[in-house]
């Protein structure tokens, strides 16, 4: 691997990452609304188009369902294809083709066929934007057997990640956190550049408590964790990185650390990984809980439009009263 690097943005990343794949494999294809000559609504395809001509970056009607089920297609014939969804609130028409169909290829098959695409999709709120554009629904994907989900929270991971999700021999949900599509920058290996999908990361190492999050959530939290270090409560903050398969075996040793937990996330509350999270814990580290698991999440309603996104979204402040809570018990 190259010891070169690059200062991207998050969706710069995701713009470096398709391209490396495209050259290195000549089966990759990028399909969806407005990804070909226009380079996509965040211009995450930008230039593609231009470098690998019209065969490989494919402008699409604007049909999720035929999106997918083209892509599924695709698959089954031994193409990697990448579909873009352009906001995760545009992806309800093609939940069908996911679900019936491209997360049962291998199981309907008997493994005679998988299905290796990769579902691209920004999600999250936070930037301002209309009904149907602010979607966190990744509980929806985690939910089904036979989909990995997969969420980055930086750009060297976010190219990463991707480029494992490619080489994946089934499909894979990945999700973009737009709200910190361009909010900052860092090094990213040039060239060819791995992460390991089922592994978290340790963002930051402490001993009082365990705080679980993933993608835009994560920068909050390390604030929200380093203003509590003044206070002496020493966070351990654990970004988690794939979300189907969960990397249970790190969730658990930080709990039989600490004793305590958070999850932050900013979907809504009920039936959201937060919940799962804490079953895990349950489950296997019962006898090392000192307190309630503490979950800091959206709420139970539509996200709001505009302004109103900044009391719905956990803000470092809110995450800041949660973790105290967890940590003051009883």
């Amino acid at each position: 691997m190259s010891t070169d690097t690059r200062n991207l943005t998050l969706v710069q990343a995701v713009r470096d990452g398709l391209e490396i794949e495209m050259h290195r494999d000549e089966d990759v294809i990028v399909l969806g609304e407005d990804v070909g000559k226009n380079g996509g609504v965040f211009r995450a395809t930008e230039g593609l188009y231009e470098e690998f001509g019209k065969d490989r970056v494919i402008d699409t009607p604007l049909a999720e369902s035929g999106i997918i089920g083209t892509s599924i297609g695709m698959a089954a014939y031994g193409l990697r294809p990448v579909p873009e969804i352009q906001f995760m609130g545009f992806i309800y028409p093609a939940f069908d083709q996911i679900v019936s169909h491209a997360a049962r290829l291998r199981n309907r098959s008997r493994g005679r066929f998988t299905c290796p695409l990769v579902v691209r999709a920004p999600y999250g709120g936070g930037i301002r934007a209309p009904e149907h554009h602010s979607e966190s629904k990744e509980a929806f994907f985690v939910h089904e057997p036979g989909l990995k989900v997969v969420i980055p929270s930086t750009p060297a991971d976010t190219k990463g990640l991707l480029a494992s999700a490619i080489r994946d021999p089934d499909p894979v949900i990945f999700l973009e956190p737009k709200l910190i599509y361009r909010a900052f920058r860092e090094d990213v290996p040039a060239g060819d550049h791995t992460v390991p999908l089922g592994e978290a990361a340790v963002r930051r190492e402490g001993s009082d408590v365990s705080v679980y999050t993933w993608g835009a959530m994560t920068r909050p939290t390390v604030e929200a964790a380093e203003t509590l270090a003044d206070e002496g409560i020493d966070c351990e903050v654990i970004d988690l990185r794939t979300l189907s398969p969960l990397d249970r075996e790190t969730i658990v040793e930080s709990f039989e650390k600490t004793g305590r937990a958070a999850v932050v996330h900013e979907a809504p509350k009920t039936g959201g990984l937060g919940g799962e999270i804490t079953a895990i814990l349950q489950e296997e580290a019962l006898l090392y809980q000192e307190a309630p698991v503490k979950r800091i999440a959206g709420f139970d309603t539509p996200v709001p439009l505009y302004a109103l996104e900044d009391y719905y979204l956990p803000s470092s402040t809110r995450i800041e009263e949660g973790i105290r809570e967890a940590v003051e018990f009883p």
